[in-house]
């Protein structure tokens, strides 16, 4: 009769051994495709925060000086009350333009037709670069006043709020806006805001740092958006 024999200790614990790695090789496989789906998924919804915002930007920029009743002396300082005349009527609808900031005014009125006056509210709006907390935000004037500046892309730090991406322009030394003439050159920080009315092209430049981390780099990962606008109306005098 034969003689049966079953696995000795050394078989079992080499079985054993090469069971436990073929398992951590399972458990690092599943937690690196885990990982990078998150990271996949913040990249998306980072993307997803940046066109809507880049678009609504470029569509009210685009509007700047729009003044369908050719009133003269229409334009307004774009703080305070939104109500006073500014002294640079020349600037016509882009009272502000500087790197981390661009304010912006439209005769639209109820319909779009315009009413002579910036008197209704969304006429006066200002983008500001906020360095400090590195977000957008967006003013908006009212039927009074100019409004208080709200988060437009990001929030602050302080608020709690989630933040799919950070805007780090100022890190990487790029603007936020810039500004060309009709040759296509670009108009110096040092020649604005006198060359305003010589503005013809806007590019709108944001940097932005999502949550979610490279794992080739082991960094929070920097995606760059960008889009050009043309100011039409302003190049109408």
């Amino acid at each position: 009769m034969k003689k049966e024999n079953g696995f000795t200790l050394v078989e079992l614990m080499i079985a054993m051994a090469v069971g436990l790695v073929i398992l951590s090789g399972i458990y690092i496989a599943v937690n690196t495709t885990q990982k990078h789906s998150v990271a996949i998924e913040r990249k998306v919804v980072a993307q997803q925060d940046v066109k809507p915002a880049l678009d609504i930007m470029a569509l009210e920029i685009g509007m700047a000086s729009y003044n369908p009743s050719a009133v003269t002396g229409i334009w307004v300082i774009p703080t305070g009350d939104c109500r006073t005349p500014s002294v640079n009527q020349v600037y016509r609808g882009i009272q502000e333009a500087t790197g981390n900031s661009i304010a912006i005014e439209m005769d639209i009125a109820t319909g779009g037709d315009g009413d002579g006056a910036l008197d209704d509210a969304n006429e006066v709006i200002r983008y500001t670069y906020e360095i400090a907390d590195q977000y957008i935000s967006r003013t908006s004037s009212t039927a009074t006043a100019c409004g208080t500046a709200q988060p437009f892309f990001g929030d602050t730090v302080a608020s709690g709020m989630p933040r799919t991406g950070k805007i780090i322009n100022n890190t990487l030394g790029i603007p936020v806006f810039r500004y060309y003439d009709s040759s296509g050159a670009e108009i110096a920080a040092g020649g604005l805001p006198a060359n305003i009315p010589n503005i013809r092209r806007i590019d709108i430049v944001l940097a932005v740092e999502t949550e979610s981390i490279d794992t080739k780099k082991n960094e929070p990962r920097k995606i760059i958006y960008s889009t050009s606008v043309i100011p039409r109306n302003h190049a109408i005098q």
